[in-house]
């Protein structure tokens, strides 16, 4: 199972270009049950793997503006290590519900854009003044929810380069990519520093991987994209709710635990009987 899923999710990526961040934790827990904790940890890893084989093709084409990614990791780096270490304590306190709700919060937004794209495609201003500085500023919190929940990088990176730089369509994915590859594999060595990850499943993801991103590549160019697309992103926002309400009950069913633990103490104490003071 775990082979076919890998496969799986590299065709999705080749044929569509969704971030592997984005997909791979939501399918290892629905399909698989992986819990949550390792399900973020491989997913970032599986991640690392997937950008580190586009990553390159990218810097081959000249399609990374480094000076723009310089800026970025400059405030991706420290976001990634805060989330990942906040992760890390919601993790050890037990608190899956916070982690189901940012999970889930992250792919609805990833997938709303996504959608927002199709019916209102964006076109890079070539005049639009680079604001670098914001540009770093705004990676931090990217970064933050790419160690949380292992996705972010893709979607939310592109807004901000599309809205504030002027860099190509091209350039804007080559250097997104190369950014997404750098917080992720910082992100996924915190979570191996941690033990929230699966190196087993790990490999059997990317053995799957490498068949599945050959035969995406080699179907690529005779689907259509833009509506496939489209019918993941609207998969993925259906799921994204689905954690977002996973999240719900659990926090419902946490607050409800203490309350009939209060309400039992004193129905065991009526059953005391007391003791005389003549004895």
């Amino acid at each position: 199972m775990e082979l076919a899923l890998g496969f799986i999710i590299a065709f999705i990526i080749a044929i569509t270009g969704v971030g592997a961040g984005t997909i791979t934790a939501p399918l290892l827990i629905l399909f698989l049950h992986v819990p949550v904790v390792i399900s973020v940890g491989t997913a970032l890893a599986y991640s690392v793997i997937v950008k580190a084989i586009v990553v390159p093709l990218q810097i081959w084409r000249r399609q990374v503006v480094y000076r723009v990614l310089g800026m970025m990791l400059i405030g991706g780096i420290p976001g990634v290590v805060l989330g990942s270490l906040l992760f890390r304590h919601f993790a050890a306190l037990g608190d899956h519900a916070v982690l189901y709700a940012v999970l889930g919060a992250i792919i609805v937004t990833s997938s709303a854009w996504h959608l927002y794209r199709y019916f209102r495609p964006f076109t890079p201003g070539a005049n639009r003044p680079t604001r670098i500085r914001t540009i770093a500023a705004l990676m931090f919190p990217i970064g933050a929810e790419v160690g949380f929940s292992s996705s972010g990088a893709g979607a939310l990176g592109t807004i901000v380069l599309l809205g504030l730089s002027s860099l190509t369509a091209a350039q804007v994915v080559g250097t997104d990519l190369a950014f997404g590859f750098c917080v992720s594999l910082a992100g996924s060595g915190m979570h191996l520093a941690s033990g929230n990850l699966d190196s087993a499943l790990l490999t059997r993801l990317v053995i799957g991987g490498i068949a599945g991103g050959l035969a995406g590549s080699l179907v690529a160019p005779r689907v259509p994209n833009r509506q496939l697309r489209f019918a993941l992103s609207v998969c993925l926002l259906a799921l994204g709710l689905q954690f977002c309400y996973q999240a719900f009950v659990k926090q419902t069913a946490s607050r409800s635990v203490p309350a009939q633990a209060g309400t039992v103490q004193p129905k065991a104490l009526a059953f005391v009987k007391p003791q005389s003071s003549h004895q």
